[in-house]
């Protein structure tokens, strides 16, 4: 069966990780994603664990996110080089990239050039503060971290009257990315109805300001201005991470029914009945005097045994798993999350499968992550219609890569 986006061609101009994560998603679903590195190759080709020599065909930070991508070595900086992608531009639905605003212009391929080239184009930009921002904003250098400060979420994120926090992943970028997923996805359904591209324009500061929802409401509504909690919920009791004998587990109990079926699960009967802790709002107010009871009666028993006792009597909890927990979880396995590759120049390996399950064309692994430049000439021949002479003479001028691997190597796409 085909995959949902089949047929659909992109252009990633991206590097690190807001934009592959973008196209990541896009690949899974099975749109036809043309990496496109300048000859020193992406970043993120830098950046470990390695599952090799440290080169850049063997870095797993790379190769996790670029599966099921074409890998192309393209120069444009180069006059010819632009003249390439121009080609490929005109025969391609997406283009994809994550510079500073203002960085493919200097190169000659800005949103209005790319319109007049094609006029079907859409094109996708992600940047720490969006292209139409004011221009000292706009022209800042952004990272995750910088958006995740910026933002405002690290300033509700990190233990209660702690320092503020990072996020322990990058969400900055990977929100963004998966805002620029949905942002392309309507766009395209908007051309399948008007025939025109349209620009995505993606803030990684507009991307997470947009999910810190209470916290957002309680200030514009309240004028209180929200700090961090630890694990605690601000307006939910208890709903936090509890030591018990051997670990951690979490309780998030959302209703007062399920507050008295926690103190009965918990054999403390009457404490649900308690004037301070009869209602939501009561029991938050009154959380410190909450976790006195509840925190020594979870160290008695362990993660184990509570999570038996939580399970029989409905009690919305999980373990706080760690890595090697979480990877060997029966849900995991049950869901195919993770998901073995054979990676050329470095073997199998597994990694994290797509989370979009779909009943008739769901998001895959089905190919590994190019090495540098793997599919240029490839690209070139196939869907330019280059001849090979043409080809080897882009590979003297350094417009592309000379790049050979063992065909036993090679993967299918």
């Amino acid at each position: 069966m085909a995959r949902a986006l089949e047929g659909i061609r992109v252009l990633d101009l991206s590097h690190v990780l807001a934009g592959p994560t973008t196209t990541l998603h896009l690949a899974d679903l099975g749109a036809e994603v043309i990496h496109i590195e300048p000859p020193q190759g992406d970043d993120a080709r830098e950046f470990g664990p390695f599952v090799g020599p440290t080169d850049k065909n063997h870095s797993g930070y790379f190769i996790s996110l670029n599966r099921n991508k074409k890998g192309m070595v393209l120069n444009l900086r180069h006059p010819r080089g632009k003249g390439l992608f121009q080609e490929l531009l005109e025969v391609s639905d997406v283009v994809v990239e994550n510079y500073r605003p203002g960085t493919l212009k200097k190169l000659g391929f800005d949103w209005e050039e790319m319109q007049g080239i094609n006029p079907a184009i859409i094109y996708c930009s992600i940047s720490g503060y969006g292209h139409d921002s004011l221009p000292e904003y706009r022209k800042r250098p952004s990272y995750d971290i910088i958006a995740q400060a910026f933002s405002g979420i690290m300033s509700i994120t990190g233990p209660e009257g702690g320092k503020p926090c990072r996020i322990g992943n990058s969400m900055g970028d990977i929100i963004a990315g998966t805002h620029a997923v949905v942002g392309i996805l309507a766009a395209l359904i908007h051309r399948g109805r008007t025939g025109r591209g349209q620009c995505v324009d993606i803030s990684m500061v507009d991307s997470l300001f947009s999910t810190l929802e209470n916290a957002i409401v309680r200030y514009t509504a309240l004028g209180e201005i929200a700090g961090p909690l630890g694990d605690k919920h601000p307006t939910i009791t208890p709903f936090q991470g509890y030591e018990t004998k051997d670990s951690w587990i979490v309780a998030a109990i959302g209703t007062d029914n399920l507050f008295a079926n926690l103190c009965n699960a918990m054999q403390l009967p009457s404490l649900s009945e308690y004037e301070c802790f009869k209602t939501n709002p009561l029991r938050t107010q009154n959380r410190n005097a909450l976790n006195a009871t509840l925190g020594p009666v979870f160290k008695e028993k362990s993660t184990a045994e509570w999570c038996q006792i939580l399970d029989k009597a409905g009690i919305p909890y999980s373990p706080i798993n760690n890595l090697e927990q979480i990877c060997n979880d029966a849900h995991i396995q049950s869901r195919n999350m993770l998901v073995e590759i054979d990676q050329p120049m470095v073997g199998k390996m597994r990694i994290a499968n797509s989370a979009i399950h779909l009943s008739e064309t769901p998001g895959e692994v089905y190919a590994p992550a190019p090495i540098l430049g793997q599919h240029s000439e490839e690209i070139l021949t196939e869907i330019l219609g280059y001849r090979q002479h043409a080809v080897e003479q882009l590979k003297q001028e350094g417009i592309i890569n000379d790049c050979r691997i063992p065909l036993s190597e090679a993967a299918d796409f």
